[in-house]
């Protein structure tokens, strides 16, 4: 074990085999994730069709961008399981029809599985590796760093863009309004001997 003090003489031990690990790293993306899933517990085909202008994305239609904006980034690292994702995310959307609540919490939970594995399988090393992306006419080199960023920031912002669009609604869920999403409960901590 590991153990890590701070300057207030608490100190909280870590197993040092997952401090590299990048599910270490971005512990808490997960309690998020689940937080959207759970937003969708309850939710009519009327909440998912409400936008607030016509002009912009409606509810279900930033659920289904959030899974989809996964698969569209992780492929191009390229993380485990993507490719699958994006031939049945290309299928889906070719069909047309209206997504309902459960779909919607599904697709949610089979992109994070994808994510999950992506930050098991990968350490800290792992994110300086580049891909080429191409983008008005400029070829970049993209970090996987910089992918799961955009990837983990996108969920945020769009997460509190569902906050807003179903609390207009009446409808607050409970651990994605009131609790920012943040599931995820941080190690109990103990005073040492010496506070």
């Amino acid at each position: 074990m590991l153990t890590l003090r701070a300057s207030t003489g608490y100190e909280v031990s870590v197993a040092p085999s997952n401090i590299h690990s990048l599910a270490f790293v971005y512990k808490g993306w997960e309690g998020f994730n689940q937080s959207l899933i759970s937003a969708l517990d309850g939710l009519s085909s009327e909440h998912l069709a409400f936008r607030s202008s016509t002009e912009m994305r409606t509810v279900g239609e930033i659920f289904w961008h959030i899974s989809a904006g996964r698969v569209d980034w992780f492929r191009r690292l390229p993380a485990p399981g993507s490719a699958e994702l994006q031939k049945e995310i290309e299928a889906r959307q070719a069909g047309g029809a209206p997504f309902d609540a459960d779909e919607l919490a599904e697709w949610l939970r089979r992109t994070w599985v994808m994510v999950d594995a992506t930050l098991r399988q990968w350490s800290v090393e792992d994110l300086a590796a580049t891909y080429p992306h191409g983008y008005q006419g400029t070829t970049y080199a993209v970090s996987r760093q910089w992918t799961i960023w955009r990837i983990m920031a996108h969920d945020i912002y769009h997460g509190g863009q569902l906050s807003e669009l179903l609390a207009m609604q009446g409808v607050i869920p409970l651990e994605l309004t009131i609790l920012g999403g943040h599931l995820t409960v941080p190690a109990i901590v103990e005073p040492t001997d010496n506070v």
